[in-house]
């Protein structure tokens, strides 16, 4: 590392309500990094910085940006670190920055179930606020297809279990994840857990396959065939009718999103399902399945 300035780990990865965050990256990689769907971290080995080094990050970034607001810890999952250490990154962090406001990193079900409910409240006390979930799906099939290491039964727990503990959560599902094959279920079950978590966020995105759809099937062990983009509509469509939120913030505005919305569930729900079904009324059906090949994850 030079000593004037932090030199980052590419590529850096970061929901877009962190644009205005500053960033530390706590670990490289994805300690998983076995998701069929996912490219993020496939460049990368995992492997977790030493104290050492962390501390000479947060007196670097505290000379760049003294009057930080909002950190974000990367990588992949905060919670693939030992706990001590994350409790003691977090702490420096809260001592570093008296306008610190919040902290927030991606996590996982499976990691996180790995911590008691008193480490987690210790770690919420510690600084982290905002959890990014990727939840990607609340059918069993799809998540086994997909090999995201986690069952929907194992993502109810632990999301409730630290939504106890005092975190915020922001959780992402991933339209078109089963195909056409397991559209149906994959609207209806993820309808299911989120219903089970009560998200403080939820975010829709759509799957894409930035090597190309080729690449992405043989990554999977079982058929798999896209939607078109008037099946995308309709399961989308299936998944906000099942969905029984309290005080849920919903966004549809990511790059792979076909139709932008934001809004409250279930404020909202049927302003945005009357949208859809005038906007599947209208659409003219495309048998050939839209195959999203875009570049950015």
């Amino acid at each position: 590392m030079n000593e004037s300035f932090l030199v980052y780990h590419e590529p850096v990865f970061r929901p877009p309500s962190e644009a205005n965050s500053v960033i530390l990256q706590l670990t490289h990689g994805c300690r998983w990094n076995r998701c069929n769907f996912c490219e993020m971290y496939t460049s990368k080995t995992y492997s977790v910085k030493p104290w050492s080094t962390i501390e000479k990050e947060v007196v670097l970034l505290n000379g760049m940006y003294p009057n930080a607001r909002r950190f974000f810890i990367g990588d992949g999952d905060i919670f693939t670190v030992d706990y001590d250490l994350i409790i003691k990154t977090l702490t420096k962090l809260k001592n570093s920055f008296p306008s610190l406001k919040r902290i927030a990193a991606y996590a996982s079900s499976r990691e996180m179930s790995r911590f008691t409910d008193e480490q987690l409240r210790n770690i919420k006390l510690a600084g982290l606020d905002l959890l990014y979930i990727g939840l990607e799906s609340g059918d069993n099939k799809v998540l086994a297809l997909m090999n995201k290491g986690t069952t929907h039964e194992e993502q109810a727990s632990t999301c409730n279990r630290v939504k106890n503990a005092g975190f915020k959560l922001s959780v992402m599902i991933l339209s078109g994840l089963g195909g056409r094959q397991l559209s149906h279920q994959h609207a209806i079950n993820s309808a299911e857990l989120l219903n089970k978590i009560q998200p403080d966020l939820l975010a829709l995105l759509v799957i894409s396959f930035p090597y190309g759809f080729e690449h992405f099937k043989k990554r999977i062990k079982g058929d798999f065939e896209p939607l078109s983009q008037l099946e995308m509509l309709k399961e989308m469509r299936l998944l906000l009718s099942h969905l029984e939120l309290e005080s849920t913030v919903f966004r549809s505005d990511h790059a792979s999103n076909y139709l932008v919305f934001k809004g409250g569930l279930n404020r909202d729900k049927h302003k945005f399902i009357a949208q859809l079904d005038d906007i599947i009324e209208h659409t003219i059906h495309v048998p050939k399945p839209h195959i999203n090949e875009s570049r950015f994850l």
